[in-house]
């Protein structure tokens, strides 16, 4: 661990009371039903990594960057209905499908709701999603407990639920975090999942913050460290993806990244003493960083969002905060309102690799986001190495947690 990191673990921190929150036990009704479990793809060929990259294509290599929606993949679907939550959802995989696969080889699938209808069709589709890969895929879900659980708010489900992370937060028990992620990440196994986008490694210092809120596990930097660390502990023990997001801290931005660019205007060392900390995580092992569409003018005077700039991406998180770590960086929806009302897909998806970030998500467009990725790659304006570099690093978490 950096001298810097060990500097914010050591920083004594004035805890700050929560507001309106009285601490309320956390709420579980019963074990997971029971759901076909699906079969993972068999690409493992006793490969290294090296000679992995080796025999894969451009086209390949740039497929592992993405990580869509599964409506991504119907060609036939506007964008618009891809991202209307409240339109029908693709729920199971279609020849065409199979087909855009094949063209647009992407890395990781994100479920939704609207892709959910009941138990045994998420773990069906899961798996077939796995069969039709060359590679095996990275599937993913927010799933965080509380207020955002695709599967546990679901009424087909009958699935442990919790009132929220602030809540298990107010407990100050790790050992109630760890178990809510072990929890979650059963039940995520399960059903065929490999990812989680949790935990939310946010410190609630906002009151107007509503994005965030109680997703949080704490208003103080140590306790939402802790806790963030527990859970993200108890879905690795079910092989399960942990990723902390939104870095470098949502939790004081009173903006919602989902319709706008979301700005802190905290000095670099007061996010040193609050809102890196939960983060900075040499316990955990491997795990994901989600940064998000934040811009903070102390850390890159240009205001780009976080996920797009490589002062933040890989001179910050990679190179001062988490020097010896092996994370990978995912980058918040490139479909939220904050990228593209400035950004083309093939802009936000080529400076996001620019950036440093390893896994590109949800695209506004994933053909024209792979296609400009590619020009790239092809005309020296992302050196190949680069790209292999993400693709190594993803290929590695694919061995830990995907059956590569």
């Amino acid at each position: 661990m950096s001298g810097t990191v060990q500097r914010f673990f050591a920083a004594a921190l004035t805890p700050v009371l929560l507001f309106g929150c009285a601490s309320q036990p956390v709420s579980i009704q019963q074990t997971p039903a029971a759901a076909p479990q699906p079969s993972a793809a068999t690409a493992n060929t006793n490969l290294s990594i090296e000679q992995m990259l080796e025999q894969m294509t451009l086209q390949k290599k740039v497929g592992q960057l993405f990580m869509v929606r599964p409506d991504a993949l119907d060609l036939s679907l506007t964008q618009e209905q891809i991202d209307d939550e409240y339109a029908d959802g693709v729920t199971q995989l279609t020849d065409a499908m199979r087909e855009t696969l094949k063209t647009y080889p992407v890395g990781g699938i994100c479920q939704f709701g609207k892709n959910i209808t009941d138990p045994q069709q998420i773990a069906a589709f899961n798996a077939e999603l796995q069969e039709a890969s060359s590679v095996p895929l990275l599937i993913a879900v927010d799933e965080e407990g509380g207020s955002v659980a695709r599967l546990a708010n679901h009424p087909a489900f009958d699935l442990p639920q919790y009132e929220s992370a602030l809540a298990v937060g107010a407990t100050g028990e790790p050992e109630m975090a760890r178990k809510m992620g072990q929890t979650i990440g059963a039940y995520l196994r399960q059903y065929g999942f490999t990812m989680d986008f949790a935990p939310d490694a946010d410190v609630w210092t906002n009151p107007n913050n509503t994005v965030i809120g109680t997703r949080a596990f704490s208003q103080d930097a140590d306790t939402a460290a802790l806790m963030a660390g527990a859970m993200a502990r108890g879905l690795q023990e079910e092989a399960i993806l942990p990723t902390f997001k939104h870095f470098p801290g949502h939790g004081d931005t009173a903006e919602d990244s989902h319709s706008g660019l979301a700005y802190t205007y905290q000095s670099k060392e007061e996010m040193q003493l609050c809102e890196f900390i939960p983060f900075v995580q040499p316990s955990v092992g491997m795990y994901a960083v989600m940064v998000g569409h934040i811009a903070a003018p102390a850390l890159d005077a240009s205001e780009k969002p976080a996920s797009l700039s490589y002062s933040v991406v890989t001179e910050l998180l990679r190179e001062e905060l988490l020097p010896d770590e092996e994370i990978l960086v995912v980058t918040d929806s490139f479909a939220m309102g904050a990228i593209t009302a400035q950004y083309t897909p093939g802009e936000a998806a080529v400076q996001a690799l620019q950036a440093g970030c390893d896994l590109l998500l949800m695209p506004e467009s994933l053909t024209e986001a792979f296609e400009a990725v590619e020009a790239a790659v092809r005309d020296g304006t992302i050196p190949e190495a680069r790209l292999d570099e993400s693709v190594a690093r993803i290929l590695r978490f694919k061995q830990q947690y995907a059956g590569l």
